[in-house]
This record gives C-alpha cells, structure tokens and sequence, in this order.
C-alpha cells in the first residue's frame, strides 16, 4: 500500500481515536489535520451534503482492495492518468502517475487538469440543468426560440441532451471544412444554419450520439447567459463548488500550455482542425474537482430533485433491452430495474471514465492522457460497492 495512503489511513484511526476517549480540543486537533482535509470533499454550503461517516476499518479495508485492484487490471505496461475512488464524498484511494508534458518533464499531480473528452459532457448538461433551475430555459424550449436562424423546429434542449436531435456528427460534413482552418463553435452553428448537411432522422424519433448536439448546447448557454462558455460555466458549476482546477479550453493557439495526449507508444498526439469545439469536448478538470461535482448531485439546492429525476432517465436504447442514455449521462438497465450510470469519453489520445453508483455513494473517477483501454476497466470495480453486473461499457 502506497505511504500516501497509510498516512491518510493512520490519520483516520486517529480522528477515530479522538471521538471516542478524548476531549473537544483533542478532536479539534485531529479535524484540523491537513492530511484528513485533503481526502474529503469541502464545498461550501447551500451544496454541501452530509453522509454517514466510513469507519477507518471500511477505508484500510477497501483501500487496500481498490490499489491491488487498480495494481493488476489497470496500472500497467505504463499507464499514465489521474484515478480516484470514493464513498459517501470521501477519497478511499487515489493515484497520479505519468506526465502531463513529457518534454517539459511536467508530472501529473493531483492539481493537473486532465482533457476528459465526452466525461465533459456532463458537465456541460450540468450547466444547461442549472439553466433551467433557474427559470431561464426550459427543457422542451425549441432551439429556433434561442438560436436566431436555427432552421429546425422539431429540435428541443432535451433532443439535444439526449441525442435525439437528428443532428449529424459535424466530424462527417467532410466536404465542407478547410483541413487547415481550426473548426469553431460557430462554424458548426452556420452551417447548421444553411441546412448544408442533411438531419441523420427526424427530430425525436430515435437516438444518434452526436457531438453536434453538445457543440449547440454550449451555444445556447452563452446565448442564454451573454457570457462565453467557459466564463459561463465558471458561475455555474465550478466556481459554487470551487473547483478550482477545472476550465473550458476554446484557444487552440495556447495548446502547449495545457496537458498533452499521447499515443499507446508514447509518441506525442497531434492537434488539428477539429480540436477547436467546446461543450462536446475540451473541458478539462481533475477527479478531486469532478467528486466535488458528483457530491454537489446529491444536493437538491444544487440542482433539483425533479430535474435530477429526468436526468437519469432513459430516452433511448442505443442497445435494444440494454444500453440507454438519459440527459448527459449514460445508463444501463440492471436485473433489479435501477439504472447504472456511467459516462465515457475518447478523444485523441485523452481516455476518461465516470462512473456513479449512487445507491452506495460510490464514486469511480478516471482521465488517462496516453490512450488506453485499460481506462475502461473501471466497471468491473463496480462490483465490489454493490450488486453491479453490467457487462463490458465501450465508449
């Protein structure tokens, strides 16, 4: 077991120690422990959320379980990434190996903002979420309401957060880009505007993952707020839940000032024109910031219990009787008739995985910048927190 991890454990035991023999000054001392602070989730109220507190036997125990676990399945043929694992808010294990820049020697730390590709695609249905909390969206809004000249009526702020938009993938309209001019934002938007590219269905209908349905998304909350998406996503999540690590990347110019990705063989990935959108991509965080987000879900003053409802909700089967999808969140239907939820993400060499089993509070936080798919190892650490039986999750 890592010394990280026996400090953090002993300081456990001691608190333990404090609560049951000694005095309020005593357990003062052992609250006021900075090593204690580091592995709990600190957020400020009205979102914080009060858990029944881990035994220090479950943590030792679970701990241990966690790091042979992550040792043998995942942690090798040099794996590079950030991984985190918690219970009821508070860190049970965590590990940060490999480099953010290789050719700057920068390592990753806990503090490194990992590219989370598609995991950031919660975040930004977080953010449309708090939106609508606050009275200024609503979820079967027409987008040609928001969005001058959006040409589809049949297109709604669900459809585009349950993929059943019908918009197609802007990596397809092949014929349109300049190969050497970064694709923005609103390059998408116009051209979805000029009807240059065929709907993939009918709006509404079926389910297509799209990235195009995000790249929209992140449109309307800037139009929605005035703001820039990334300034806009500050007020809405990360700031109230300090997740002080955590940003939106929308200039590619300053590339070489960000994580890097890599190959399987360790070669550094390249950047080209399609490494400009935001919303469906290029948010970047850490797993210490993304559980301040997790935990905040439990809170129904940080999004309510009616919008949390409809947000882990199936829309769509993408697999017949199996795989589903829900408002940012990836689902699957288990034998006991609750949803497992989950979301993945691949982009470049950057492999990501978020797994939420909220029945037991459990936490499985992943972002690797050397492409793996070791990363998605993770659900089969879901069963050892509870009844979990899944299968495989692909991307």
């Amino acid at each position: 077991m890592s010394s990280k991890i026996v400090i953090s454990l002993l300081s456990l035991i001691l608190l333990d120690s404090c609560k049951k023999e000694n005095s309020e000054l005593d357990l003062d001392l052992a609250m006021n422990m900075p090593i204690i602070q580091e592995h709990n989730v600190l957020v400020d109220e009205p979102y914080k959320v009060k858990f029944k507190e881990l035994k220090p036997e479950y943590i030792v125990e679970k701990s241990h379980f966690i790091e042979d676990f992550y040792s043998k399945n995942i942690h090798k043929n040099n794996y590079t990434g950030s991984f985190l694992v918690a219970k009821n808010g508070q860190v049970l294990y965590e590990d940060y190996t490999g480099f953010a820049n290789k050719k700057k020697n920068e390592p990753i730390s806990e503090d490194t903002p990992m590219h989370v590709a598609s995991v950031g695609k919660v975040i930004t249905a977080v953010s449309v979420l708090r939106l609508v909390d606050m009275n200024k969206l609503h979820l079967d809004q027409k987008v040609s309401d928001i969005l001058s000249g959006f040409p589809y009526d049949d297109i709604t702020v669900r459809t585009l957060l349950n993929h059943r938009s019908g918009l197609k993938y802007y990596g397809y309209y092949n014929d349109i880009w300049d190969y050497k001019q970064t694709v923005t934002n609103k390059d998408v938007l116009d051209i979805i505007k000029q009807q240059k590219v065929d709907l993939d269905f009918k709006p509404n209908t079926r389910f297509n993952y799209s990235n195009t349905n995000y790249v929209v998304l992140a449109s309307i909350v800037e139009e929605i707020t005035g703001k820039k998406f990334k300034n806009a996503i500050k007020d809405l999540v990360f700031a109230p839940l300090q997740m002080s690590h955590s940003f939106v990347f929308d200039d590619i110019s300053k590339k070489d000032l960000v994580t890097q990705s890599y190959k399987s063989n360790n070669r550094e990935m390249h950047w080209d024109y399609m490494d400009g959108t935001y919303g469906d991509k290029n948010i970047y965080t850490t797993p210490r910031d993304f559980l301040k987000l997790d935990t905040a879900l439990y809170s129904d003053e940080f999004l309510s219990a009616n919008l949390k409802k409809q947000m882990y909700q199936g829309y769509s089967f993408e697999t017949k009787g199996k795989k589903n999808y829900g408002l940012g969140m990836r689902l699957i239907k288990m034998a006991n008739g609750e949803n497992y939820t989950f979301h993945n993400g691949w982009w470049r060499g950057n492999t990501s995985s978020y797994i939420r089993l909220a029945q037991d509070s459990v936490c499985i936080i992943l972002f690797s910048n050397k492409y793996s798919n070791l990363t998605y190892k993770t659900v089969d650490l879901s069963h050892h927190f509870g009844n979990y039986s899944v299968g495989n999750l692909d991307i």
